[in-house]
């Protein structure tokens, strides 16, 4: 199993399907290939869904429909993943922070275990090699020379062997590719409650799929609120029940400090420093967990329908 095999797949059928996903492709200077999904193209909602589906590693199945209980937005996005700590945190989480100047983007996506740059990597024991690698860039521009190089020496490969694929929040594909990230947060807040990941064998969770917007904080603000009030996990793990129990009690972001704001106003509080705001936020409204070795189950949490109705517009 490579991550970053299948993910060049999906590239490669992101190229193919150029056209109908409103998407552009190009090489860059150093010879690396670049995936615009939003920035200067319109892109699509299916773009943004093939670029979280490579952002996984290709071991998430990331579907769109349609729910009558959110009926202001009732579109809404769902991931499952069979192999969800591979997929979430070995390649989807956007842990590695690449910067040179003015330039800026949190890194997310399979190249990220050739890396193994980030502490997680000691965590998650999870090592690979492959031919080539897919990062995916949450931004409006497209990496610059140096952090291309960065990257390069970082894991191992030519520039000709790497792709990014990169789109704003702003954009239709970039809301999606966050959105798509519910599950992830589950597990990145079951990895920081010291949940033991290697128990996590199954997974899904849905959230409701917000209009873009142009303006980058209301943006951001929609696809944060999303997922901390209206999002559903549901978590399959092995090992004690109280263990399950416990990790449904602390799993929804009902439990953090920062809890009953729009994101956009707790990010204004904190002067726009991400880092101040209550990690614990980043989390699921709603979270399942069913304990495979005894077959209970464990429900905590509840959406916010007027938090997230105020939130999206």
């Amino acid at each position: 199993m490579s991550l970053n095999a299948s993910a060049t797949q999906i590239v490669e059928q992101m190229q193919r399907d150029a056209a109908s996903l409103r998407i552009t492709s190009s090489k860059g200077p150093l010879g690396e290939t670049l995936i615009d999904a939003g920035a200067k193209c319109i892109g699509s909602i299916e773009a943004g869904l093939q670029m979280a589906r490579a952002a996984m590693g290709g071991l998430g199945t990331i579907t769109t429909g349609m729910d009558r209980s959110t009926p202001l937005w009732p579109l809404t996005l769902e991931v499952r993943s069979s192999q969800p700590v591979l997929a979430c945190l070995a390649a989807q989480y956007a842990g590695w922070s690449l910067s040179s100047g003015d330039y800026f983007a949190m890194g997310s996506g399979p190249a990220r275990a050739l890396a193994r740059v980030e502490p997680l990597f000691e965590t998650l024991g999870y090592r690979e090699q492959a031919e080539n690698g897919v990062l995916i860039l949450e931004t409006s521009k497209p990496p610059v020379e140096a952090v291309v190089r960065k990257v390069a020496d970082a894991t191992g490969l030519a520039p000709d062997h790497l792709a990014f694929i990169y789109a704003p929040t702003q954009s239709l594909a970039g809301t999606a590719q966050i959105v798509a990230r519910v599950l992830e947060v589950a597990l990145h807040k079951a990895n920081d409650l010291k949940f033991p990941l290697d128990n996590i064998i199954d997974g899904a969770a849905s959230a409701p799929l917000p209009a873009p917007h142009p303006d980058f904080l209301t943006a951001m603000g929609r696809t944060n609120d999303a997922i901390i009030y209206g999002s559903l996990v549901q978590l399959f793990v092995k090992g004690p029940a109280n263990e399950a129990r416990r990790l449904a009690e602390k799993l929804p972001s009902a439990t953090s400090r920062d809890h009953g704001r729009p994101f956009a106003e707790i990010f204004k509080a904190f002067k726009g420093d991400f880092y101040a705001i209550d990690p614990l936020l980043f989390s699921p409204a709603e979270a399942i967990v069913t304990a495979i070795d005894t077959g209970e189950t464990f429900r905590t949490g509840t959406r916010h329908m007027a938090m997230l109705e105020a939130s999206l517009g």
